[in-house]
């Protein structure tokens, strides 16, 4: 069987129409800051600004994207964010997700599946739908509960009211993963309170991860995650607390056109690297940063939340 491949060339993206402060997933999500002077339109323009920005740089290094607009039918602040709802996989199958707050249900849109196929070529051979669970109160947010290691079929996995056990067993029964699962917090208010997504305290690379072990109180927990990621040799590159709140754990490895990687990050992760980090990365890739602040502070999500990595079979 061919191994799979850790990083993609093409991203799908969704443009917003109605972003802001999302107040149903606030609850949780300890990234998240209510803006204090800006009115809906100014939060808007400069979401869409940022994001716009974004994309512009993607493509400017060879990277595809594949822009889908956000539609006004619902309100969905969090639409940017469609790498909690859904996952598209080489063998054809996309993944369906169950999603904790309830206005983010609305994001899953077979009309961007349809767009997939249909005006983009790609092959979807199946749909593995989760999303039943979410009658049980079960969740599973896709590649932000999920950091997988596409060749060595493995996935990592912070336990939370979003990151389901159960649910997170049925993934890896399908698809055929194993996982190292394991408890992540961060500290608010002077409380150890969990993690919200994975993703925003780890990012698995072709060769290296980052990763706040800090964030892993249970030092079990933690040198098994480390055992697993030397032993399928990747370089760890350890952040901090205060680097992870600058959402430096919340990156992701794509491919240009021309097979050249790179590391995507925003500006903000970018800034609070410090030299040697910087360096290990820049060993093994170019490092493409962008400005995402009102992103960031709103959505309580960065770069990485805002890509779905899509690899489904070729274009026909």
């Amino acid at each position: 069987m061919t191994k799979q491949k850790q990083s993609t060339n093409t991203l799908m993206m969704v443009r917003p129409v109605r972003f802001h402060y999302n107040e149903e997933t606030a609850p949780n999500n300890y990234f998240q800051h209510p803006a204090e002077v800006l009115g809906p339109h100014e939060i808007q323009e400069r979401a869409r600004d940022e994001f716009d920005g974004f994309v512009a740089k993607l493509r400017e290094h060879g990277i595809q994207v594949i822009v889908m607009e956000d539609t006004a039918e619902w309100d969905t602040p969090d639409s940017i964010f469609p790498n909690n709802w859904v996952s598209f996989h080489e063998d054809g199958r996309v993944g369906l997700y169950p999603m904790y707050a309830v206005n983010r249900r609305q994001e899953r849109r077979q009309d961007i599946l349809d767009a997939l196929k249909h005006t983009h070529g790609f092959q979807i051979s199946g749909i593995a739908d989760f999303t039943a669970y979410e009658k049980e109160d079960k969740f599973l947010e896709s590649t932000g509960s999920m950091i997988l290691d596409r060749p060595n079929r493995i996935l990592y996995a912070a336990l939370s009211i979003r990151t389901d056990r159960e649910v997170l067993d049925d993934f890896c029964q399908q698809f055929g993963y194993s996982a190292v699962v394991f408890h992540a917090n961060q500290t608010v208010e002077g409380k150890r309170l969990p993690i919200y997504h994975t993703n925003v305290m780890m990012c698995v690379a072709g060769k290296f991860a980052v990763i706040c072990l800090g964030a892993i109180d249970d030092e079990k927990e933690r040198q098994v995650v480390v055992d697993s990621l030397r032993q399928n040799n990747k370089e760890i590159i350890e952040i901090s607390e205060e680097q992870q709140d600058h959402f430096a754990g919340n990156m992701l490895q794509v491919m240009s056109d021309s097979g050249l990687p790179y590391l995507v990050m925003s500006d903000a992760a970018y800034h609070s690297l410090n030299d040697e980090q910087l360096a290990t990365i820049q060993k093994y890739c170019p490092i493409i940063h962008s400005p995402l602040d009102t992103i960031e502070k709103l959505g309580g999500g960065s770069a990485r939340c805002m890509m779905a990595e899509v690899f489904l079979p070729g274009k026909s």
